[in-house]
């Protein structure tokens, strides 16, 4: 039998905020490059259409740089404890990989070409601690030291040179000398009497003179490249809350800087005094400058932030900063993903205290509904399209308009944390799944929500729960080992499905003959759903346990995914794995086919959502 073939990846929703520096702009202006898990995202600005990844990282992207004049990208990704850590350069123009090299352990701290290309720095993370120059032409590594005896987070090369670099960390600030002909890198300390920093960042200016060094105490550092001194610091007045996360130089010559606390600020150079300054939302943790300047003598910053956001901040000498928000996605676990029926346009995802309806096409937020310090666990849209319906942590179920957002109704009190939810075909009601193992059926006025029934056999959560078309029978799947068919006419039990495992999700067949399982026995599992006999049992991976499974529309397709941060489309019949899609970076949560079938939406522990193109199995 043939092996898995690769899934296609049409669009992603997300970027990784967390990564310092992440955000890069290419030098045409047109293309921003981000990463998003193990996948390194390449956008062409102002189309919210085109898209295309680099995928050949093994676990999350944790550096990227860009070579002066754009050609290559390098990228660095951290790994398991006692594992070497990949660093890979691409061509941007073929979008291929050039060279896959490991040398550092665990992680890869940070990247920098030399201004000419040639070389490559690397620095090595809390485990490695070491510096490395590699030859970008052959890949090979030319000469290697341990930096400091404390952990070294940054790197930079000198602007006109491609034999001098700087490195900062933890109460170290070196620069050091590259002598290629001896294969030998030699450090200097750089005086900086009686200051004791842990350096973020790391710009040197375009003359070599200076460079710029952002710490965790809230100020920068102007240094002399040439004595190795320690000159100015500022904002004079005063610091950065939560330490300087990123800098740069703007194309003006003013020094740009973003904040822990989300401030943007731009200091004049050479007194380092404030000359503007605005707030975004969360941690600013990379800085890109648009290239060129405005006719009122302003330019342009690209912010990612670690709440996962991409600004675009225009600032002007006169009127000082204008923010308009280009991409947003969950920055925190993302729990569930739901379509409205026989609609594939749009569809809703929920995450830490929010949801999100998005367009699939565009790969753009259509609406977020916010409740603050609360956790939604699952979201469902009702048949007719009316509201959207959600589970929370606190115990409430909330409706909402779809379209405005606006809340309709909360039950309160519903179960301990609601868990699992689902709304029947005629709209009348609602079917409830709660921590504490109780699957509820609510009946939905529009004046009042009044519980039917209350049907208690679990032990554990209700993890998932699937409806018949006719709405006269359920299924729910629990953590305590038990799937349970509930006759919806008369609330009871009709049959239960037993395994050694959590059941984390269950699907009807369409054609209701059957019901498909999985769950922490790493098992897809296939029963009869008149007797409750499994049919056929699959081993559905070979490390984790499977998260969320989903049957398509047309019954021939099945696709799951888990703690492997696979996703598998299996033939129905056949039960062979026909695709295999890789970029998650964290554990995928939840999977769905669209309603049309002809595309497969995952979400992820990571933040991220992933829209894959579907493939015929044959």
């Amino acid at each position: 039998m043939s092996t898995a073939s690769p899934l296609p990846l049409e669009s992603v929703i997300g970027f990784e905020g967390k990564v310092h520096g992440g955000l890069v702009l290419h030098p045409n202006g047109k293309t921003m490059l981000y990463p998003l898990g193990a996948t390194i995202v390449i956008k062409e600005l102002g189309d919210a259409f085109s898209q295309s990844f680099l995928q050949g990282h093994t676990d999350e992207v944790s550096c990227l740089t860009l070579s002066t004049d754009g050609r290559y990208l390098a990228s660095g990704q951290i790994s398991y404890m006692g594992f070497t850590a990949d660093i890979i350069v691409w061509d941007l123009e073929t979008r291929t990989m050039v060279h896959r090299m490991s040398l550092h352990k665990v992680k890869v701290q940070a990247l920098t070409f030399s201004y000419d290309g040639k070389y490559l720095a690397s620095l090595g993370g809390q485990d490695d601690n070491s510096l490395v120059i590699w030859d970008v032409e052959t890949g090979n590594a030319i000469c290697g030291s341990p930096t400091s005896n404390e952990q070294v987070t940054c790197v930079k090369f000198f602007s006109n040179t491609n034999t001098k670099l700087a490195t900062g960390g933890h109460n170290n600030l070196d620069v050091w000398d590259f002598d290629r002909g001896n294969r030998k890198i030699r450090p200097t300390n750089c005086r900086l009497g009686q200051l004791r920093r842990i350096c973020n960042s790391i710009t040197v200016d375009e003359y070599d003179e200076y460079m710029y060094v952002g710490t965790t105490s809230g100020d920068v550092l102007q240094v002399s490249l040439s004595q190795h001194l320690f000159k100015a610091a500022g904002p004079l007045k005063s610091r950065v809350a939560k330490g300087v996360a990123s800098n740069a130089i703007a194309p003006t010559g003013e020094l740009v800087i973003g904040g822990g606390d989300g401030s943007v600020t731009v200091l004049e150079r050479g007194s380092m005094k404030t000359m503007a300054a605005t707030k975004l939302e969360s941690g600013v943790t990379s800085c890109v400058m648009a290239p060129g300047v405005h006719k009122d003598g302003g330019f342009g910053i690209y912010c990612g932030t670690e709440s996962s956001n991409i600004y675009y901040l225009k600032y002007s000498p006169t009127s000082g900063f204008q923010s308009e928000l280009i991409q947003t996605c969950h920055h925190e676990p993302i729990n569930d993903v739901a379509f409205p029926q026989g609609y594939s346009e749009v569809f809703a995802t929920c995450g830490s205290s929010d949801i999100r309806v998005w367009h699939i096409a565009e790969a753009r937020e259509l609406l977020r509904i916010q409740v603050p310090n609360v956790e939604c666990n699952c979201v469902a849209f009702f048949g007719d399209g009316g509201s959207i319906i959600s589970g929370w942590s606190d115990g409430k179920i909330r409706a909402f308009a779809p379209q405005s957002g606006r809340l309709l109704y909360t039950i309160n009190d519903a179960h301990s944390a609601v868990t699992a939810i689902i709304a029947t075909n005629d709209c009348s009601r609602i079917l409830s799944g709660g921590k504490e193992g109780n699957v509820r059926v609510w009946r939905v006025g529009p004046q009042s929500q009044t519980m039917v029934a209350s049907m208690k056999e679990h032990k554990g959560p209700v993890n998932s729960i699937a409806l018949r078309a006719n709405d006269t029978e359920c299924v729910s799947a629990s953590s305590d080992g038990s799937a349970i068919i509930w006759d919806l006419a008369r609330f009871t039990r009709n049959n239960s499905l037993f395994a050694s495992t959590f059941f984390k999700a269950c699907a009807y067949h369409p054609d209701e003959s059957q019901i498909v399982t999985t769950g922490t026995d790493r098992k897809v599992t296939w029963w009869d759903a008149f007797d409750g006999q499994a049919i056929r049992i699959l081993e559905g991976s070979g490390s984790a346990e499977i998260n969320a499974l989903d049957i398509s529309a047309a019954g021939d397709m099945v696709v799951t995914g888990g703690g492997d941060k696979d996703v598998k489309i299996w033939g129905y019949d056949e039960g062979h794995c026909y695709h295999v899609g890789k970029g998650h970076s964290g554990a995928i949560t939840k999977v769905k086919f669209t309603p049309d079938g002809e595309r497969i939406v995952t979400v992820g522990a990571e933040g991220a959502i992933f829209i894959w193109q579907n493939m015929p199995i044959h």
